[in-house]
């Protein structure tokens, strides 16, 4: 069966107190640069039904290695400092199919 997008994007939003001992991604910039995504991916119609769909999400449990943003299917893992890393997730994995790998928490295993 086909997923429903053809990738689904969670940028985590959370937001913690200013007293927790663990950082949060909401504190990076994250709310900006899932509006910044989703603006982009309407901009290049990428949008909608079968294709791509930016949404937010609560902690993703990885905070230490935040910001985070997760792409689905595949379950690729990224961080990011600002729109030019947020474009170039969009340009080379969204648009091309293409990993960016400079910018993955999980770094493939070296042969």
């Amino acid at each position: 069966m086909e997923p429903f997008y053809k990738y689904h994007v969670f940028f985590c939003l959370n937001q913690r107190d200013a007293d927790a001992p663990r950082p949060c991604c909401a504190n990076c910039n994250a709310q900006a640069m899932q509006e910044h995504a989703k603006k982009r991916v309407k901009q290049l119609g990428l949008a909608g039904d079968g294709k791509v769909r930016i949404n937010k999400a609560g902690c993703l449990e990885r905070c230490e290695l935040g910001p985070v943003v997760v792409v689905y299917p595949e379950g690729t893992w990224y961080t990011y400092v600002d729109e030019s890393d947020i474009d170039e997730i969009v340009d080379s994995h969204l648009v091309n199919g293409k990993i960016v790998e400079r910018l993955l928490i999980d770094q493939p295993a070296s042969a």
